[in-house]
């Protein structure tokens, strides 16, 4: 008994990661276009430049951490799924 509901709660945990694995990888494409969007504004595409948008290197930063969040959040699902599997054979 006690070890189906540990399985139970590690399918609901897996359930919300997926859920906001997918929501974050949204969020990084929206973060892409957006950038994309304010170096054809200013016209200027390469980091390196001085006069690349602040903008720019904001988003680019913020999905760079984004990603880094949602491998973080693939390595604690495989994690998860893997322990389900062990608890439900014990």
């Amino acid at each position: 008994m006690n070890n189906l509901r540990h399985s139970e709660t590690a399918l609901k945990h897996a359930a919300v990661i997926r859920s906001m694995i997918d929501d974050l990888e949204r969020t990084i494409l929206i973060l892409h276009i957006d950038i994309c969007t304010e170096e054809e504004r200013v016209r200027v595409f390469d980091k390196a430049d001085p006069l690349y948008s602040i903008l720019a290197r904001s988003l680019g930063a913020r999905s760079e951490n984004l990603k880094t969040t949602v491998a973080d959040l693939k390595r604690r699902l495989t994690w998860l799924t893997a322990n389900e599997s062990l608890l439900a054979a014990a």
